[in-house]
């Protein structure tokens, strides 16, 4: 009888009884580790819960997104999902967490609800004690589908029992079947088929229960070395059969030993319980080959399953951290909604620092399983409760909310007087300035909110509508000088750079001239038509080894001499400046926020690769910072020289 099978290492043996009890909880998902675990002795921790270990890791990484999924359904969406789950040809035991996520956020859903009822009687004056929830249908039709998973779910748990009877019964009478071969009066031959008969029996038929697996083993392997040790089969027929079975042997310990070689640990760990099925199913191999091909096999089994355990112990590691700092983020929102706020200013400033939290937890990744849903309740609560608040605070601001609807209707007004104007450029800039003090004024009563934005908004389609109509005759202009824009940027991408740099240079600082002087296109094509230019540009700048922040100057120098005789030459290098300025805004924003985040994090422990980041980000937009003032100091010295040549012209 062979050694012990090796398919759950000692490493594994290590696992504490709490995490037995939670690998349990997926018990019977996977068959064929299940066969592994019937075959294997009492002493041993059973395969399957290795493999449980596994598939519960592995459904961590979509829980979270499986759990907001379902939070955006509507009760009777659940409910039909529930029905659409109980009626699939899965088996209960398949659909178990899909059915019992269900049910928990239908509950969750059920239970906000009443509350909410409960909330609006109190309000109303009555006592709470008096309070008697109303019938939901919906919860009668979910108890309904409910329970019928659970009268499916008990029909099938307990066939699984009775056809693991069975299949004890059949078994035992292999077993005595095999034991009695040895008093067989057949031929030798006629016996020994008899006997692969019955072995082919045995792997063919199902599980049994567990508390017989071991008994039952030890049995049939007796019996099967007696059968070999009495039975006086020819010698030859039985070396013959022995080198078959070495040979199969030593093919799977080959399997085995390639599997080191699988970059994907999880794949070879589940080949492996493969191969160890096969290993348990081939008969006994010549006595002195016999130890040493299990050795070679059990080496083989050890290392891999090393590398299995070491592979979920790091993600073990990484969700620890990662449970670490999601509840740092929780206990800073915390202290957040502790605090009390009194001003619009205040409750501005702390919406952003909880936005910037969440944006915070959105980069972290996954806590471990038992954690991960109970973090993310503790911090959507926190949210919930800080915008609660904050709703609170506006709602109770009542005459403020109705001086904002005044301020509201005096801009309707305004942009009512202007609609049927045809300044097209000045009444445009007038609107916009409206539009974004509309966006500064406070919310409006609730039941005014949607009239008033309305009439506003007419106002102000009604002009720009009016306006695109009036330009709309200049488009055929436009579409001639897209076309010749168009061939511009061929021929600049078809140009072949010469020898001489300087020359390339001036040739490119041509197309830019050219492209200076042809007229505007649609807008709708102006932005991409003017960054193809510019890629194509760069792209032949690029062949030409010069740097990005000497290529930046060269671009802000021929725009400069591009436009310098245009009549729009201030527009356009304002706008360059602008857009530079916005840039550079942007990048101090980040600065800051990376500063902040470097703070947040300064105090915590294990945070040093978080806080190596945000440095690397800081020098970074710092350097481009700093190069970008530079184009926009000398965008401000041509901004200056134009304004000068206009003034001496008047």
């Amino acid at each position: 009888m062979e050694s012990q099978d090796p398919v759950i290492s000692t490493e594994s043996r290590k696992l504490s009884a709490a995490e037995l009890v939670l690998q349990k909880l997926s018990e019977r998902k996977n068959k064929s580790l299940e066969n592994i675990a019937n075959e294997v002795s009492s002493n041993s921790v059973p395969g399957s819960q290795i493999d449980e270990l596994q598939e519960e890791e592995e459904d961590s990484l979509t829980q979270e997104r499986q759990n907001e999924d379902l939070e955006n359904l509507s009760k009777a969406q659940l409910v039909d999902a529930l029905f659409a789950i109980v009626n699939r040809s899965d088996t209960p035991q398949d659909c178990r967490a899909e059915i019992e996520d269900i049910k928990t956020c239908f509950y969750k859903k059920h239970r906000a609800e009443l509350d909410e009822q409960k909330q609006k009687f109190i309000e109303q004056g009555n006592e709470e004690k008096d309070f008697k929830a109303q019938e939901d249908p919906l919860e009668e039709k979910f108890k309904e589908y409910y329970n019928l998973y659970r009268e499916k779910r008990n029909i099938y748990n307990q066939q699984i029992e009775n056809q693991k009877q069975e299949n004890l019964k059949l078994k035992q009478e292999i077993v005595s079947k095999i034991e009695n071969l040895v008093n067989s009066q057949e031929t030798l031959n006629q016996t020994f088929e008899e006997f692969k008969n019955l072995q082919k029996q045995w792997r063919e038929i199902g599980l049994v229960p567990q508390t017989e697996v071991k008994k039952l083993w030890e049995s049939y392997n007796y019996q099967v070395e007696r059968f070999y040790d009495f039975v006086k089969i020819n010698k030859e027929l039985r070396d013959l059969d022995l080198k078959k079975n070495t040979d199969a042997k030593i093919l799977l310990c080959e399997k085995a030993e390639e599997l080191l070689l699988e970059t994907k640990i999880v794949k070879a760990f589940k080949e492996l319980q493969k191969l160890h099925e096969q290993w348990r199913e081939i008969g006994p191999v010549a006595p002195a080959q016999k130890e040493e091909l299990w050795e070679r096999f059990k080496q083989a089994t050890t290392k891999i399953n090393k590398r299995h355990q070491e592979y979920y112990e790091n993600i073990k590691k990484d969700q620890e951290q990662n449970y670490k700092a999601k509840t740092m983020i929780c206990e800073k929102a915390e202290e957040i909604i502790a605090l009390e706020y009194t001003s619009h200013k205040e409750w501005d400033a702390k919406s952003k620092e909880i936005l910037e939290l969440q944006q915070i937890w959105k980069l972290i990744g996954f806590a471990p399983k038992k954690y991960n849903n109970k973090v993310y309740e503790r911090f959507r609560a926190a949210c919930d409760k800080f915008f609660e608040k904050k709703r609170d605070f506006y709602s109770q601001n009542k005459e403020e909310a109705d001086n904002n609807l005044q301020l509201k209707e005096d801009l309707c007004v305004q942009a009512e007087g202007l609609k049927d104007s045809t300044d097209w450029k000045k009444t445009s800039e007038i609107l916009k300035n409206l539009q974004a003090k509309w966006k500064t004024i406070g919310a409006v009563p609730k039941k005014h909110s949607e009239e008033i934005w309305q009439r506003f908004r007419a106002a102000c389609n009604y002009f720009f509508d009016n306006k695109q109509k009036y330009f709309e005759e200049k488009d055929k202009e436009q579409d001639e000088n897209l076309k010749l824009k168009q061939q511009l940027i061929t021929e600049v991408e078809n140009y072949v750079l010469l020898d001489n740099d300087e020359k390339n240079i001036a040739n490119l600082k041509e197309f830019q001239k050219r492209w200076a002087q042809i007229g505007q296109v649609p807008r709708s094509q102006k932005d991409k038509i003017l960054d193809k230019f510019r890629k194509a540009v760069d792209a032949q700048f690029n062949k030409i080894n010069i740097d990005e922040t000497k290529r930046s100057e060269m671009r802000i120098k021929n725009l400069i001499e591009s436009v310098k005789n245009s009549p729009s030459a201030y527009e356009k290098l304002r706008g360059e400046k602008e857009r530079i300025k916005n840039r550079i805004e942007n990048l101090r924003q980040q600065v800051v926020l990376a500063e902040n985040n470097l703070g947040f994090f300064a105090k915590s422990k294990n945070a040093d690769n978080m806080i190596e980041g945000f440095k690397k980000k800081l020098e970074k937009s710092k350097a481009e910072i700093s190069s970008l003032e530079k184009l926009a100091s000398m965008l401000t010295k041509a901004i200056n020289e134009t304004v000068n040549k206009t003034v001496e012209k008047k």
